[in-house]
């Protein structure tokens, strides 16, 4: 067997990227909650990616309070927790998944495969993995906030790897790019596969996108099973 792990990206791999313009409606819904600027809002929002994607800020509500801080603007627990529903909502509707999704990683699970989830994500992310179908096919889930760590810092491949027995080089990676975690796979040793979906929003949200990246390249899952072979 060529590769005895296949490690995945969540956004944009296993399920759709969503684009900018519904990311900011609802960046602008949080902020009217809460009665703050729309502009100063979204930017400090994304200032803080790092924050949410490291368990600093271990929860959407501990963001949204460090934002009102930062703007001077008096809060109260009941707006925070309506501005954290509305993003726990969108977290929920984001979860489109890929169309191939399932059938490729049920096809990998039956031919002896292990499997893992590597994403960046904020807290809210893992509880809706929960309600996904994905769940019985991986051995091992890592999500940034609970690791402490993001991509492309080597110890969340190496969290992954550990879990799984396994050694980097033997692993493929399959990812949008994102996070540059192409990259951080190709340090520790992975063989890392860029999927991106010719059909995709030219709008779509992304956090420091791999778009020079010229290794592999796939456009839909159902190709990783050729990789495996």
């Amino acid at each position: 067997m060529k590769y005895k792990a296949v490690i995945f990206d969540l956004f944009g791999t296993l399920i759709e990227n969503f684009t900018r313009s519904e990311y900011e409606q609802v960046l602008a819904d949080m902020a009217s909650i809460v009665s703050a600027p729309p502009d100063k809002f979204r930017q400090l929002w994304l200032d803080s990616f790092y924050e949410r994607t490291t368990g600093i800020h271990p929860t959407k509500q501990a963001s949204i309070e460090y934002i009102c801080r930062k703007l001077d603007i008096p809060v109260t627990a009941i707006q925070v927790e309506q501005a954290a529903l509305i993003r726990q909502e969108y977290t929920r509707r984001s979860f489109r998944l890929k169309p191939d999704a399932v059938e490729v990683l049920s096809t990998l699970k039956s031919q002896g495969f292990k499997i893992a989830l590597v994403s960046d994500c904020s807290s809210e992310v893992p509880a809706v993995w929960k309600e996904t179908p994905f769940t019985p096919f991986f051995d091992v889930t890592i999500f940034s906030c609970d690791a402490g760590v993001k991509k492309p810092d080597p110890r969340i491949y190496r969290m992954a790897t550990d879990k799984l027995g396994v050694k980097p080089e033997d692993c493929l990676y399959v990812g949008d790019g994102s996070s540059n975690e192409l990259t951080g796979a190709l340090k520790v040793g992975m063989y890392p596969v860029l999927i991106r979906d010719p059909n995709e929003p030219v709008d779509v949200h992304y956090i420091e996108r791999e778009d020079s990246w010229n290794g592999p390249m796939i456009s839909s899952l159902t190709e990783v099973l050729n990789l495996v072979k």
